[in-house]
């Protein structure tokens, strides 16, 4: 069984749609702990759940490599085969990234490399385009530059706002970040192939 930890910022509805996935004892994959940046209202569904929960507080851009090594220890000690940044509004120092590099994945709110950051939903409603869409990646160094694991379109319709839209691309998000843990699960999916 793939053992999984979710970071998260926010609501965590990723998060919770991977942890009613993994409590059925078909599917191949366990999410073992959940890390936060904050006290996130999302490490509620862990709560829910029985699944540990740790935050370590942001501290400010200056003690970056402090805290993502912080973060990195409290990851290492439930030994996670993957990590998921699901809505995580930290970027991760390198040295996390190289230590996690291979199993450490994002959901992204945008059909990358359209509309990167923190703000996908907004940009892409600014932008005018017809559709977005919703991506999970392999992470590197960048802002939402890692390879491309799976993605899709989602389009924006007329009376749209940022709610929303952002409801309509949490939907296939969370459709994605399933299918992927499963496929990585069962190994029909190798992270190692993905460029």
């Amino acid at each position: 069984m793939l053992r999984v930890a979710v970071l998260i910022s926010g609501g965590g509805s990723n998060l919770r749609a991977l942890l009613e996935a993994s409590a059925d004892a078909g599917y191949p994959a366990h999410v073992v702990a959940v890390g936060a940046d904050r006290e996130a209202s999302g490490l509620a569904h862990a709560e829910e759940f029985g699944i540990p929960s740790f935050v370590v507080p942001w501290r400010g851009a200056g003690e970056r490599e402090a805290w993502g090594a912080e973060l990195d220890a409290q990851l290492a000690a439930w030994q996670p085969d993957l990590v998921v940044l699901s809505g995580l509004m930290r970027l991760l120092p390198p040295a996390s990234v190289r230590r996690w590099s291979g199993r450490l994945l994002n959901t992204h709110p945008a059909f990358l490399p359209e509309f990167p950051g923190a703000h996908g939903v907004r940009d892409a409603l600014q932008s005018g385009v017809r559709e977005t869409g919703a991506s999970i990646i392999l992470v590197d160094d960048g802002v939402d530059t890692g390879p491309v694991i799976v993605q899709e379109r989602v389009p924006i319709l007329p009376g749209d706002d940022e709610h929303a839209l952002s409801e309509r691309i949490k939907l296939v998000e969370r459709r994605l970040l399933i299918d992927v843990v499963r496929r990585i699960s069962t190994g029909e999916l190798d992270l190692t192939a993905v460029r």
